[in-house]
């Protein structure tokens, strides 16, 4: 049987270079934009939490970021908690509603389309986290277009 001679990982240990950065650190040029989309269903994956966090960063690093919320996607957007809303139920719990209030907080915008609220999940505009904003989902393919236009950055989510 084969013996293991090297001592086991321990708490504090490094075992990448986390340090060392490839590339350059790009900033937002005056007046850039970036939008980030999600049509994704909370707690199914965990591309809704990385590109929350990529929208947070596409702020720190100077970009005009939004964030819509459409199709499954409104689920991110939704007020939650139990026993009462606000109470984190396990940790982690509400790490998307969290990462949304700081992305409003940090001046970012982040919308949601009522049809998708309504029609799809049962959720009237009141189920938001305060500063979302409701759009028509006529809205949808036009804030997309408008950041297009605009030559924006644009990171769409996707999940099946």
């Amino acid at each position: 049987m084969a013996t293991i001679t090297v001592p086991a990982h321990a708490k504090g240990d490094v075992l990448v270079d986390y340090e060392e950065k490839k590339f350059e650190d790009v900033k937002a040029a005056p007046g850039e934009k970036a939008l980030v989309t999600f049509h994704t269903v909370a707690f199914e994956g965990s591309i809704g939490l990385v590109n929350l966090l990529q929208a947070s960063r596409l702020i720190q690093k100077g970009f005009e970021t939004s964030v819509l919320l459409y199709g499954p996607g409104v689920t991110l957007g939704v007020q939650r908690g139990f026993p009462k809303l606000g109470d984190e139920a396990f940790p982690g719990h509400l790490n998307f509603n969290n990462r949304i209030e700081k992305i409003l907080n940090d001046g970012g915008k982040v919308y949601a389309c009522r049809f998708a609220l309504q029609a799809l999940y049962g959720h009237g505009e009141g189920a938001l986290i305060p500063g979302i904003i409701p759009v028509s989902p006529l809205d949808v393919l036009d804030i997309v277009l408008l950041h297009r236009r605009e030559n924006a950055f644009i990171l769409d989510t996707w999940t099946l």
